[in-house]
């Protein structure tokens, strides 16, 4: 069966100014560096890394919210990035978002009936007021929010009510990919988990495909079905959830696991850590060769020359490192 999604050697590049204002010079800021993946009707992928990877940048991108510099995004056989305004806005009922700031994504001066109407009036003008209306409570039950709450102003919910909104007005068109762009990292530890909880209900409900993006590995872990490392724009380790948490190939992505926090305090204590030293170099000016090299235990000289090819190892399993082979029988703890 074909992916839904196809996305081959995606760059996106921003020209930063970087000489004076009079005699000004641009560079190209390489916010994602040529990156590859498929997903599959029903799949969610996990997209992970430190802040200023990529994640959203890429997010965005995929959805022709941003311009690709380079590179090729094709939705069901169709390539996105080829499209004018309008044959883009008519995909736009499959492809939605949902926004990390459940409260600054919403229009203050709008109600919550109004919010999630919206998409029907723009893709469905011929609904009756009643018919819409309808719709919208119907879908603010399957989010969990009372039908009597369709009349409340953002600023009079929580914050999880807030991302319900923004899931309920994301889904009222039925889309078959949402973007999920940090959706919980403002939320409360357990009001995180009934988001998650109620993505993934509707995931099953409605053969939905996600692009989760996170920075917690662990919400990540829970949801996800594959999950893609990005570090500096570029893919560091791509696999199947199961296999990535338990047998890391990637320098870079064993370093993220091992800082993942466990319950027990006992076995937190005990546990391995790696601590990268540094802080990642800047996509204005990233390293030859692996641009993960000047953070890496394990970089040699071919490091700094070569830059390291997306290999496929078992099970699905492909990582960009030179030394995998050598460093890949890493075993996380308690796996």
């Amino acid at each position: 069966m074909s992916p839904l999604l196809q996305v081959r050697d995606l760059k996106v590049h921003f020209p930063v100014r970087t000489g004076g204002i009079v005699v000004g010079k641009y560079a190209p800021l390489k916010a994602v560096d040529g990156v590859s993946f498929d997903l599959a009707a029903g799949e969610t992928l996990g997209i992970v890394g430190e802040s200023g990877c990529g994640k959203s940048t890429l997010g965005r991108a995929v959805l022709q919210l941003l311009p690709a510099t380079a590179g090729s995004v094709a939705w069901l056989g169709t390539e996105l990035t080829a499209l004018d305004k309008d044959e883009m806005r008519a995909r736009r009922r499959d492809l939605q978002i949902v926004f990390q700031d459940p409260l600054a994504s919403l229009d203050p001066r709008m109600t919550a009936g109004d919010i999630i109407a919206e998409p029907l009036r723009n893709f469905h003008p011929a609904l009756s007021s009643s018919e819409r209306k309808a719709r919208v409570q119907k879908m603010m039950g399957e989010v969990g929010l009372l039908p009597g709450m369709v009349n409340r102003y953002p600023h009079e919910f929580s914050g999880g009510q807030c991302q319900r909104i923004g899931i309920a007005r994301a889904m009222i068109l039925r889309p078959k990919l949402i973007v999920c762009d940090e959706p919980v990292s403002a939320l409360d530890v357990s009001i995180r988990a009934q988001v998650i909880n109620l993505l993934m209900e509707l995931q099953r409900a409605h053969g939905l495909s996600m692009l989760f993006i996170s920075h917690d590995l662990a919400v990540v872990r829970h949801i996800s079905h594959r999950v893609m490392v990005l570090y500096l724009g570029r893919v560091m380790e791509l696999a199947p959830q199961d296999l990535l948490y338990a047998k890391p190939l990637h320098p870079y992505t064993q370093a993220l696991l091992t800082a993942v926090p466990v319950p027990d305090p006992v076995r937190e204590r005990a546990k391995p850590r790696t601590v990268l030293l540094g802080d990642p170099p800047s996509p204005l000016n990233p390293p030859s060769g692996c641009v993960f090299r000047t953070r890496c235990p394990h970089a040699t000289s071919v490091c700094t020359d070569v830059v390291p090819p997306l290999e496929t190892a078992e099970g699905g399993h492909t990582v960009a490192c030179h030394h995998w082979r050598k460093i890949g029988g890493y075993v996380m703890p308690g796996s």
